[in-house]
């Protein structure tokens, strides 16, 4: 089957065979036609699959045969859960629209505000967003969403794995009752048929792989290391290989930070991007990667969906994810659009049972090797990792210090109330002040 056949318009064509696109993969062709007929779908596939042109190519298409070019109005929202993912679908409607005459924006936060409100103004037919900006904006009034016809849900497991029901819920009050809507998700577990089932008009449901399976052109290999070699065993296999091209996952931003630092020490250049790291330093990142003169982007799991890096050759598991379904959606980076790629997962012995449960969730025992010099640590537990379990002991020394100069200052302050007493309060107050702006920041 063809792109032509499904129906979608010329101008969408051209832009597709610049693209280099000929056919449309599985989900593409299983979901396109019923989003064109006006039906609310409910689509599953995995990261990589090409989900994203899925409902992008069919949007634009409805949209563009009935323009609105004098007012534009927000006529249909994408909702995603992170930045790196917002702008990638955007990149994408920017790609798909280029012979159409439809505008397009992206709005996230971490970024002032500004501009992105200077281009709503101009007026925007398509509108990508994350939860927390677009919501902040609807408050102060600078954007409607009560002429929207499309809304799609993108990643909606990630949504709720983020927290983002309650947004999700916020939104779709802001937009009309009559709409189409589109729910595009890499896994649907009970959760995602329970949001669907609140959001969804008869939907038709579409799935182009077996729930949580591993996408097939992927060489999934596990090493079998101790933890305090993990190190110097990634690497070995960077640079041993010859590696250009590495997308590194950690459990933590710490971690990878860390890890980030060892390898520019060993000579590879690095970057990592997380959840603390500023936009424009995750965009910088990411640029580098693209463009090579980055080699190895360490990242946690928020880089896990989002990232569009065509041909991406291998990604690594320094340390394999406690959630199962992270692990599809972290190797599903490489091996996009039918090319090869390698994902390999180092394994300590307090990572064990993660492994058995991933492999049970793919339905597929991993091929394990040992490198010399690399090797497990027989007397380490297999009992898996508690949360904070890594957290750096204190000194018992230097905590008895601490409580008899606490001893002393209590005994100083409760001679001197009126003063020192004093003086505590207002830090008191100061921190409280402090903690309270903390726990009201934005989400994305």
């Amino acid at each position: 089957m063809s792109f032509k056949q499904l129906g979608l318009s010329e101008p969408l064509l051209k832009a597709i065979s610049k693209k280099g696109y000929e056919n449309p993969s599985p989900i593409q062709a299983k979901a396109i036609p019923p989003v064109l007929d006006g039906y609310d779908v409910l689509a599953s596939a995995q990261t990589g699959t090409g989900k994203t042109a899925g409902f992008t190519l069919p949007l634009l298409h409805i949209l563009s045969e009935n323009p609105k070019e004098k007012f534009r109005p927000i006529r249909a929202l994408v909702l995603t859960p992170t930045r790196e993912l917002a702008a990638q679908v955007y990149a994408n409607v920017k790609e798909y629209s280029e012979f159409l005459n439809l505008r397009s924006a992206v709005i996230f936060g971490g970024v002032n505000q500004k501009p992105q409100v200077a281009n709503i103004r101009k007026g925007v037919d398509v509108l990508v967003a994350t939860p927390g900006r677009l919501i902040d904006l609807n408050n102060q009034g600078l954007l409607s969403l009560k002429r929207v016809e499309i809304f799609v849900l993108d990643e909606a497991d990630r949504m709720l794995d983020m927290g983002f029901l309650r947004d999700i819920e916020r939104v779709m009050k802001l937009m009309p009752d009559k709409r189409q809507n589109l729910m595009f998700s890499a896994t649907f577990s009970k959760d995602i048929k329970k949001l669907a089932f609140n959001i969804l008009k008869n939907p038709v449901q579409v799935e182009a792989t077996p729930e949580n399976t591993a996408v097939e052109a992927i060489s999934q290999k596990v090493y079998r290391v101790a933890k305090g070699l993990k190190t110097g065993l990634v690497i070995k296999l960077i640079s041993d290989g010859n590696w250009k091209q590495v997308l590194v996952f950690t459990r933590t931003k710490h971690g990878a930070n860390k890890l980030t630092k060892k390898m520019i020490s060993s000579g590879i250049t690095a970057a990592a991007i997380h959840g603390n790291k500023s936009q424009g330093a995750r965009t910088k990142a990411l640029k580098g990667f693209k463009d090579g003169t980055i080699r190895v982007m360490v990242a946690t799991d928020i880089a896990a969906r989002g990232l569009d890096i065509p041909l991406l050759p291998h990604v690594i598991n320094f340390e394999i994810p406690n959630i199962s379904e992270d692990y599809v959606h972290r190797i599903g980076r490489t091996g996009r659009a039918g090319a090869k790629g390698e994902a390999i997962s180092l394994v300590s012995a307090d990572e064990t049972q993660y492994l058995r449960d991933i492999e049970k969730l793919i339905g597929e025992k991993l091929k394990v090797e040992i490198l010399e010099g690399f090797e497990p640590d027989p007397n380490a537990s297999t009992a898996p990792i508690k949360p904070g379990q890594n957290r750096q002991k204190r000194n018992p020394n230097k905590a008895k210090s601490q409580g008899s100069n606490s001893g002393r200052r209590n005994a100083k302050s409760s001679g001197n109330s009126s003063g020192n007493g004093g003086r505590n309060r207002n830090r008191n107050k100061n921190k409280s002040r402090t903690s309270d702006r903390r726990s009201n920041t934005t989400r994305n």
